[in-house]
């Protein structure tokens, strides 16, 4: 007889499906030894399995978010940084294709079941902190951001530079501002060729406090745009720099990437304005009295 699950609760005032109203995101990926990525997810994430690519390595990734949200009282933007490592249930890697890193960039496999196992969130919005660790077993905590993106509204180019900061909750609930730089990311894609990546809906693990294992799929609808950062040309185009060693998510990164790992990729997606309000023109007026 097939005994089913449980749904996890949905705790007040939160309500499920989160629908995003503008998403702006940059991941960058890593392909790096395995074994010191098996020994921190299975401090984090007992019941998943490190996902392996080519040449026996696993794959790591930070990905920074900047949305908008509109609620009933009005809106709300939120900006992220998620350090990840792409894994699967253990008991369900019969069911996993054989991937290079590629192929999983650009979203072959169909399971979903290779997804991110979150390491470390840092968050700006105390709310969606409180969100991400109630709905999704998130590791969140708080941390604010000062960025430099592509936008239809800046310069062109096609360049993103995000500077991570510590924080912290003050007792109303309002997010406090440290100046301490925790880390710095430069992804520079000018000029390279992207591919139409279907890699939605991405998978994110999370473990409870109680040591269950949840998975929460988030749908993006449109494809993302990969950058095949492989090659020896572009090693230069993405830099990682960790001000805070001793910091938890510090001491994490220069754990599995070390100094100088080369990115593997990059992926970005950005949402398309719904809105435009045009450039001013003047008018003929006739004689004033």
């Amino acid at each position: 007889m097939t005994s089913h699950l449980n749904l996890p609760p949905v705790s007040a005032p939160f309500q499920l499906p989160f629908h995003y109203g503008a998403l702006h995101q940059i991941g960058i990926d890593w392909l790096v030894d395995p074994d010191p990525v098996r020994k921190l997810l299975a401090q984090h994430h007992p019941d998943l399995t490190t996902g392996i690519f080519e040449d026996g390595r696993a794959l790591v990734s930070l990905n920074y978010q900047l949305y908008f949200a509109q609620y009933a009282f009005g809106g709300g933007v939120t900006q992220e940084i998620e350090f990840n490592v792409i894994a699967f249930p253990t008991h369900e890697g019969g069911r996993l294709p054989r991937l290079t890193y590629a192929q999983y960039a650009q979203g072959w496999d169909q399971t979903k079941l290779l997804g991110i196992a979150r390491l470390h969130v840092m968050c700006d919005n105390p709310f969606a902190i409180r969100a991400g660790r109630e709905l999704y077993a998130e590791p969140k905590h708080p941390g604010w951001f000062e960025v430099d993106l592509p936008s239809l509204n800046g310069p062109a180019g096609d360049t993103w530079t995000i500077q991570a900061k510590a924080a912290k909750i003050g007792p109303d609930d309002t997010l406090e501002k440290d100046p301490s730089p925790l880390l710095d990311v430069t992804a520079e894609l000018d000029g390279l060729t992207s591919a139409a990546a279907n890699a939605a809906p991405i998978t994110g693990y999370g473990t409870d406090p109680e040591g269950r294992l949840l998975a929460g799929p988030m749908n993006v609808y449109q494809p993302y745009r990969w950058y095949d950062l492989a090659s020896p040309e572009h090693s230069a185009r993405t830099r990682l720099t960790v001000h805070a060693p001793d910091d938890s998510l510090g001491h994490d990164i220069r754990t599995l990437l070390g100094d100088g790992t080369p990115a593997a990729g990059a992926w970005t997606y950005q949402s398309p304005p719904v809105a435009a309000h045009n450039r001013p023109y003047y008018l003929p007026t006739g004689p004033r009295p």
